[in-house]
Order: C-alpha cells, then sequence, then structure tokens
C-alpha cells in the first residue's frame, strides 16, 4: 500500500544569503525624537544604528537585504542610496576619508524595501518578506540591536542552520526580573557546536513570561534564522502577547510540529540600542573604543564622573 502518512516538505540546507530587517516600529521610547527621524537613524557617533545592523550582515556574506519600512521612514532607504553631489563635493575637497564614508553604505549591500501597513507584531512584520524570501532559509536582524564587529554572532548562527535546516536562536542570560521584556526558551543540551558559543536544543518558547513563570532565564535577541515554513506558520496563528501577531508564537508552532530548533548562547558584546539608556551606553562605549575620539573622550568621561558625578 502507498504511503499515506503526511509529511512536511523537506527544509532547506543551503546557507542563507538573504536577511530581513523589520524596521517599521512606531519608536514612542525616543519621543520626539522620532517623530521625524526613524528610530533605525539615530547615530551612534557617526553611523545610524541601521547602518551597523546592515555591516554586521554584510560581513557575514548576506548582501540582499529587505527592510520592512513604515510610514515616514523612506528616509532609512536614502541612507543606502548615492549622494553624488556630496561626493562630488568631498573629492574636490580632497576628503578622501569622509568620501569613502559616504559611499561606504551603497556598498554594503542590495537594498530592498516594503511596506508595513500597520505595526501588528513583529511576526506580521516578518510576513511581508515572504515574497522576496521564497522557499530559502533568511536571517532575521531586528533594527534596534547589533554586536560587535570583533565578536561576530551571526555566521555561526547561519552556519548552524544550514546544518539542523531548522530555526536557530540567539540567546543571552538575563537577570530573572527582565523575563517579561523577552521570549524565553526552555534548553536542554546539544551535541552540536558553534564557535560563537554554546549550543542548545530549545524545547519550548515562552513570550515575555512573569519571573516566576519563565522555564529559564535565556532570552531571544535580536538575531534569528529561520525556514521558509515560517511564513505558513506566521498565517496559522493567532494574535498572542499585547493583542499582536508573534514570532515566537510561530516558532513554537513549528517547534512543536518538528522543527528542530537550536540556540547560541551569545556572550559576546551586544549593542541594544532599543531603550533611551541602551542606546546612550551604546554611544559611550563606541566612542570610547574609536581611535580618534577615544583616548580624548575617555580622559573627558573620567573627569566627568570623577569631578561632577561623585563630587
Amino acid at each position: 500500500m502507498p504511503d499515506t502518512t503526511p509529511h512536511q516538505p523537506a527544509l532547506p540546507r543551503q546557507r542563507a544569503v538573504k536577511a530581513v530587517i523589520p524596521a517599521a516600529g512606531l519608536a514612542t521610547r525616543f519621543l520626539p525624537a522620532t517623530k521625524a527621524v526613524p528610530k533605525e537613524l539615530l547615530p551612534v557617533v557617526d553611523r545610524p544604528v541601521l547602518q551597523y545592523i546592515v555591516e554586521e550582515a554584510a560581513a557575514a556574506g548576506i548582501r540582499d537585504i529587505l527592510l520592512v519600512t513604515g510610514r515616514g521612514k523612506t528616509s532609512m532607504v536614502d541612507h543606502f542610496d548615492r549622494r553624488p553631489d556630496l561626493e562630488a563635493r568631498l573629492a574636490e575637497k580632497g576628503d578622501d576619508e569622509r568620501l569613502a564614508a559616504v559611499k561606504r553604505p551603497s556598498e554594503l549591500a542590495e537594498i530592498y524595501t516594503c511596506r508595513q501597513g500597520e505595526p501588528l507584531g513583529l511576526g506580521h512584520a516578518i510576513s511581508y518578506g515572504e515574497s522576496h524570501v521564497g522557499n530559502e532559509a533568511f536571517a532575521c536582524l531586528l533594527g534596534d540591536e547589533f554586536v560587535e564587529e570583533t565578536e561576530p554572532l551571526l555566521p555561526a548562527m547561519l552556519d548552524l542552520q544550514a546544518q539542523t535546516g531548522g530555526i536557530v536562536l540567539a540567546l543571552i542570560e538575563v537577570q530573572p526580573e527582565e523575563t517579561n521584556r523577552y521570549g524565553i526558551a526552555s534548553v536542554e543540551p546539544s551535541d552540536l557546536s558553534a564557535e560563537a558559543g554554546q549550543v542548545l536544543k530549545v524545547t519550548d518558547l515562552v513570550e515575555k513570561p512573569k519571573p516566576e513563570e519563565a522555564p529559564s532565564n535565556l532570552a531571544v535577541i535580536g538575531r534569528y534564522v529561520l525556514p521558509p515554513t515560517l511564513f505558513d506558520a506566521i498565517r496559522r496563528i493567532g494574535p498572542g502577547a499585547g493583542g499582536e501577531i508573534q514570532l515566537t508564537d510561530a516558532m513554537a508552532l513549528l517547534l512543536a510540529e518538528g522543527t528542530p530548533v537550536h540556540g547560541i548562547v551569545y556572550r559576546g558584546t551586544r549593542y541594544d540600542t532599543g531603550m533611551p539608556l541602551g542606546y546612550l551606553q551604546a554611544v559611550v562605549q563606541l566612542a570610547c573604543k574609536r581611535d580618534d575620539l577615544g583616548p580624548a573622550f575617555s580622559q573627558w568621561l573620567t573627569q566627568f564622573v570623577e569631578k561632577d558625578l561623585r563630587g
């Protein structure tokens, strides 16, 4: 008799070469600055947050990026376009350093865009990438965080997903009182490994649990490598936490249906610019690391802390 047992379609095993960056949020925590300027373009020293993220993707071999934008955010696309007038002026002045810096965004990757009509959750935003991604695995990078370029995470995630064919998450350890800000993973040991950190098998995902209900202190942060079956899962879930279409719920559905899910516990430096405090910390940390600004800024900062703050 023929086998009538339903089977899931085979998951692709090629290394992902495309990325989706959801960037349609209203960024209310940064108002009134973000009334006219997208949060993703707020400068961290002299580069916008979004450029750091695109640079992270490009360094991992991803040169095809879809920005999911919203109303009033067209300037994000403009940042990655050429400015012949500005380039000509800098060339005339012989300012080669700034000329290279101005050209760099347009040379990082091919940037495509689509508009999310209404922000209805992260899962809803990612669903706009289906026609662009097609039947391929893809990376998803949230638009308000990035990692130290000398401590990369994304290449290891791409390699692990190509090996497993499933979902790969970035995990960090958080304090118990912070679990209600994140998706939290239940985990068990895995025999897989990655250069960027410990690999764990994920057995469950809970979106923003109360501390007393959290299954662990391992939080899912804004880096994912996902199979194309995610898009169908998004269609099959209803509104979750906050009445929104949650990515965590779609991943939990795939997990329940047998899709392998692994997490890499990242212990490198992560810059979280999603809230004003984290944004200011990122500016200070990266300014101190700059060869051109670091020595003088660090000296001033030390004096400011010792004299003005400590009295």
